[in-house]
């Protein structure tokens, strides 16, 4: 029998400064060593050798954090710690986030070299001013930069846009997107700002120094952006992810299908998939404590849970209906050994269906688009 595929997430949870919108697991430090950052690393993959041994890679994963920062070498160290236990070849997907500054620019050949076969760029926006309320340290000259670089180098790359950020109208907003649309490679992220508890932004918007477009605003802009990238054959294959088909992302499908991941590094989730249980184990989340952990344990592990199944069900349903695809009742089954009678409230789900939020048909559970930008208030109404 054919081993099962497997995806790897590396953490690495330096930045040259915080954003004040981010809620990630990132840091500032201006001392870091890589060669025992490496040894770390290696170190916690070895604790999983036994799970992962001869299996396929399907992807490789760098985030952050800003793993661009890494130097070179630490990414092909990994890479080949990864293929001496498990099975990394040219369909493995290697992707690493890299935000488009000069110094990080200047590395893109020998991430190239060190293995990475696909980039996701942290551009955000290509305006300036917008660049420096959102408190990026890159201009939009060195965004475009970055992205053509990408194009030279990698068959794929992605980057990254917020949008209905502060003073933004839809008017600025499609001249932007219009605009980044020419640059893109197959696949491009278009996220919402949204105000996370715990972020500078957050203090700014709840003392009311913050103004942001109305949600009628934010509205608009989502229902124009998905209507322009179709026309464009951009297909939305996820709710803030728009391809090229065949240009998807093959780690990020790996989430939201549900299929078994690992992650390494501070703060680091997996969902571990063993006979009929899923696993769910959770990393250290300070650096410092995580590389003591690895050093006396092998692991950084700070959570270990069997999942119960009904937030196994709950996983697959918010996760499997971000896509545009939605659940396949087939697999969500073989995972939770029921059907989708046995955990939705048809009386709900049927109410929906008349409002055009939802469709189900085909062994297929949908939100449609008007549906996924209301996704987290509806999902847990259709749970019983």
């Amino acid at each position: 029998m054919i081993p099962k595929p497997v995806s790897i997430y590396i953490h690495w949870p330096f930045c040259l400064s915080l954003c004040p919108y981010c809620d990630f697991n990132s840091h500032v430090s201006d001392s870091i060593n890589h060669n025992t950052w490496l040894e770390a690393y290696k170190k916690e993959l070895s604790y999983f050798a036994d799970r992962i041994a001869t299996r396929p890679v399907k992807s490789i994963f760098f985030g952050g954090g800003t793993p661009s920062l890494m130097e070179p070498k630490t990414v092909l160290g990994i890479i080949s710690a990864i293929s001496d236990i498990a099975v990394v070849d040219k369909h493995t997907e290697i992707t690493l986030e890299a935000n488009p500054t000069s110094y990080e620019l200047e590395k893109f050949k020998e991430f190239k070299a060190a293995g990475i076969n696909r980039v996701s760029i942290g551009v955000q926006s290509l305006r300036n001013q917008r660049l420096e309320s959102l408190g990026r340290k890159h201009s939009a000259q060195n965004a475009l930069d970055a992205i053509k670089s990408a194009a030279n180098l990698f068959d794929k790359y992605s980057f990254d846009l917020i949008y209905a950020t502060e003073n933004q109208s839809l008017k600025t907003w499609q001249e932007e997107l219009k605009e980044a649309l020419k640059f893109a490679g197959g696949h491009i992220s278009l996220y919402q700002l949204t105000i996370e508890k715990g972020t500078p932004f957050f203090k700014l918007y709840k003392d009311k120094k913050l103004t942001l477009p109305s949600n009628d605003e934010a509205a608009d802009m989502y229902e124009w952006t998905n209507e322009y990238l179709q026309k464009n054959q951009y297909k939305r294959y996820e709710i803030s992810n728009y391809a090229i088909s065949g240009h998807e992302c093959l780690h990020n499908l790996c989430y939201w299908n549900y299929d078994e991941y690992i992650g390494i590094g501070p703060g680091a989730h997996s969902r571990l998939h063993d006979k009929d249980n899923i696993i769910a184990l959770m990393t250290a989340h300070k650096p410092q404590t995580w590389l003591d952990k690895v050093k006396e344990f092998g692991h950084g592990i700070q959570t270990h849970s069997l999942l119960s199944k009904t937030e196994i069900i709950e996983e697959i349903m918010m996760m499997g209906t971000r896509l545009e695809e939605g659940v396949s009742e087939k697999k969500f089954q073989g995972i939770t050994k029921v059907g989708f009678s046995e955990v939705l409230n048809l009386e709900v789900v049927e109410q929906l269906k008349q409002q055009n939020f939802v469709t189900m048909g085909n062994g297929r559970l949908n939100l449609t688009p008007k549906g996924l930008l209301l996704h987290s208030y509806i999902v847990p109404r259709m749970l019983t």
